[in-house]
């Protein structure tokens, strides 16, 4: 959990402006900021999913129920008092440059998380295991298998 400190100059983190002087401390939880950096992974152009397999289709179904949250989290953070440091693992769509992919993800995260909790992020470590090719394996998505057969990434165990 991170207690946000006054900073100066700077009334949205510290809880009220210089002249009214603060009158508590906030914490925000490392799910708080997890939940953020997904959101805003989620709406990169060109990310088809975030986590693999239980974890992704427990995102999937997290994302429509509001205020959920808990373990098999798809996207790793560790919170300080003032930074932060995420990791994350996307599947990608297929025709999409990964690297320029990957920055537009660290604009849109950084710019999501240390707007709405004052931390500054140095650090997004993101794993891309997959491209989803549309058609191949959407009906595999269904019935929550992880690699689908397809042979790209993982193994299973017969």
């Amino acid at each position: 959990m991170a207690d946000i400190e006054p900073r100066s100059g700077n009334p949205a983190t510290s809880g009220g402006s210089q002249e009214s002087g603060v009158r508590g401390r906030t914490t925000i939880a490392d799910g708080v900021v997890a939940t953020i950096a997904e959101i805003a992974i989620r709406e990169t152009d060109g990310v088809h999913s975030v986590g693999k397999g239980a974890s992704k289709a427990l995102g999937a179904v997290r994302g429509r129920v509001s205020g959920s949250s808990g373990k098999g989290r798809t996207v790793k953070v560790e919170v300080g008092e003032k930074q932060t440091a995420i990791d994350a693992d996307v599947e990608v769509e297929y025709g999409v440059p990964i690297h320029e992919l990957a920055d537009r993800i660290r604009a849109h995260v950084i710019d999501a998380v240390e707007t709405m909790t004052g931390l500054e992020v140095v650090e997004i470590n993101i794993n891309v295991f997959d491209v989803h090719i549309p058609g191949e394996d959407d009906e595999d998505d269904e019935d929550g298998s992880d690699d689908g057969g397809s042979g790209r990434g993982g193994s299973r165990v017969l």
